[in-house]
């Protein structure tokens, strides 16, 4: 019996560790090779999360939300927005490459719109879907947001907050924002422009501040993480996907 037991053990350990890794997933705009990444647990029905990566594009803070998210029980796919051999080598590239697709916010939108059909076709319910992202992706998050992209719901993870002179539009799927109380990078106008977007298209949206946090709070390799913040924010996360794709 207790061989049994071992054995049933072990079956399970196997099961947990293989559903959070990570397979390559090669995918296209027009001529663009895209090279995003999903977990390898897809099923019929299971939510899915649809992860935009920060401007350096998939990093290791992505990498590692995925498998834990997937540990949850979510199918996971990391979208790649820059497309092969766009990825920048060091902030300069970064901040040039991600200016483009916050002043050409269509074309993020598209880039977002392929990736979420991947997660589709990856078994993700149709009907339980969330982006999620991280600085530059969280910007994206809310585009997604604002594209009215089928999408349950969205978080801003530390993104950017503005969407410059665009008009106001309707925007359904529940709002998060994680919003690290000491980022440089938003403005107070940013802000109080985004709560007038939110409020005026009577939004389902919740931000939640985190004190004494640089922008980058939840990346273990940043100089600004708050490891207490980052666990608070997860958490939160986790929440917000718990009821919104329940």
């Amino acid at each position: 019996m207790r061989h049994l037991l071992s054995l049933f053990s072990f079956a399970l350990l196997t099961l947990s560790l293989s559903a959070q890794s990570l397979k390559l997933a090669v995918y296209a705009d027009g001529d663009q090779k895209l090279l995003g990444l999903v977990t390898d647990n897809a099923g019929t029905k299971r939510p899915g999360v649809l992860l935009l990566p920060a401007w350096m594009g998939i990093d290791d803070e992505a990498r590692d939300a995925a498998k834990e998210l997937a540990s949850q029980g979510y199918i996971v796919f990391i979208a790649d927005i820059y497309g092969e051999g766009h990825v920048p080598t060091n902030m300069e590239e970064a901040r040039t490459i991600a200016t483009h697709y916050k002043a050409d916010f269509a074309a993020y939108q598209h880039r977002i719109a392929l990736a979420l059909e991947q997660l589709k076709e990856a078994g993700a319910d149709p009907d339980r879907i969330a982006v999620i992202g991280y600085c530059f992706g969280g910007t994206g998050a809310l585009e997604a947001a604002r594209a009215q992209l089928p999408v349950k719901s969205v978080v801003s993870i530390h993104g950017g907050l503005g969407k410059g002179k665009r008009a106001n539009g309707p925007i359904s799927a529940s709002v998060l924002i994680q919003h690290p109380e000491a980022d440089q990078s938003v403005s107070k106008e940013d802000m109080a422009g985004l709560v007038g977007e939110l409020n005026e298209a009577k939004a389902d949206w919740q931000m939640i501040t985190y004190a004494h946090c640089g922008h980058t709070f939840t990346n273990p390799a940043s100089k600004e993480y708050n490891e207490r913040m980052a666990k608070r924010a997860w958490q939160h996360l986790l929440g917000f996907l718990a009821e919104t794709l329940r």
